[in-house]
C-alpha cells in the first residue's frame, strides 16, 4: 500500500558529500514521521536521523553537524544530506516513514526503502 524508492548512494571519498532522496507514494493520507536509518556490516541497524515535522529532527550523535534531513511534504520525500563524509559512515542507508493510510479506518503504517550503499573510502 505504501512505496518507497530510495537513490543517491555510491562511492565517495572521505570528506566529500552525498545527498539520498526517498520518495513516498501509495494509499497515503498524512506522514508525521520520516528518518533515515543505517546498517554497517556485523552491525545493528541504528538510527541516523529522524524528522516528525516542522523543525523537530533529531540526530545520532555521530552525524550531528555533518548530516542534515529534510523533507517536502507536498512530494511526500525526505532527505539526507551528508558531507564530510568518514569511512565510518559506510553503510546501507534506509529510509523510514510513518504514517497514516487512506483506507478505511485510517490505519497507521510504517514503512521501510529497499536500502541504498554508501562507500566512503579513498
Amino acid at each position: 500500500q505504501v512505496q518507497l524508492v530510495e537513490s543517491g548512494g555510491g562511492l565517495v571519498q572521505p570528506g566529500g558529500s552525498l545527498r539520498l532522496s526517498c520518495a513516498a507514494s501509495g494509499t497515503i493520507f498524512s506522514i508525521y514521521g520520516m528518518g533515515w536509518y543505517r546498517q554497517a556490516p556485523g552491525k545493528q541497524r541504528e538510527l541516523v536521523a529522524d524528522n516528525k515535522g516542522g523543525g523537530n529532527s533529531n540526530y545520532a550523535d555521530s552525524v550531528k553537524g555533518r548530516f542534515t534531513i529534510s523533507r517536502n511534504n507536498t512530494k511526500n520525500t525526505v532527505y539526507l544530506q551528508m558531507n564530510s563524509l568518514k569511512p565510518e559512515d559506510t553503510a546501507v542507508y534506509y529510509c523510514n516513514v510513518r504514517g497514516i493510510l487512506t483506507t478505511s479506518g485510517r490505519p497507521d503504517f510504517l514503512s521501510w526503502g529497499q536500502g541504498t550503499q554508501v562507500t566512503v573510502s579513498s
